[in-house]
């Protein structure tokens, strides 16, 4: 029987070996484009998920703090230290950075109105890895500056 060499085009293994040989950088190329579209979705993921949860966070310090400002004794200040224990409660690293504003409102109960209070909480949020890109979608300011989130609560007066 006679040597065929594995590279010639009579053999079937010969040809597999040229089909593969010529395949050999197919797949690092195609995994050197898209490992960097998979990182970036899951990096995302992960911050959107961060600021789903601060927001959450957010909107709650905002509901207790109108439970407090709609007692008839509280007071502004015992509004605002109450929303940042909240804010310190859940986790948010820069809670003393967050502005709260109490206003009064109008609520309309039955066939008439009463008196409310508003609670506003707004705080600074920083991505982690996607800030640059998140500013430019928001309001096109440059990378670093921080998105604010903003939660209000409305709540009628116990006073009436």
């Amino acid at each position: 029987m006679a040597w065929i060499h594995p590279r010639s085009s009579g053999s079937a293994r010969g040809r597999a070996l040229t089909r593969w040989a010529d395949q050999s950088g197919q797949a690092l190329l195609e995994a050197a484009f898209t490992l960097p579209i998979i990182l970036l979705i899951a990096v995302g993921i992960l911050e959107f998920g961060r600021a789903f949860q601060t927001w959450q966070v957010v909107t709650n310090a905002a509901r207790e703090g109108a439970r407090i400002a709609i007692l008839p004794s509280s007071t502004t200040t015992d509004v605002q230290n109450r929303v940042t224990t909240y804010l310190q409660g859940g986790a948010l690293d820069n809670y003393q950075n967050a502005t709260v504003s109490v206003d009064p409102g109008t609520i309309a109960v039955s066939t008439g109105t009463a008196s409310s209070s508003v609670v506003t909480v707004n705080y600074p949020f920083s991505f982690l890895v996607l800030n640059p890109v998140a500013n430019l979608v928001v309001n096109g300011s440059t990378a670093g500056t921080p998105i604010t989130l903003t939660a209000a609560a409305e709540m009628r007066n116990e006073a009436q």
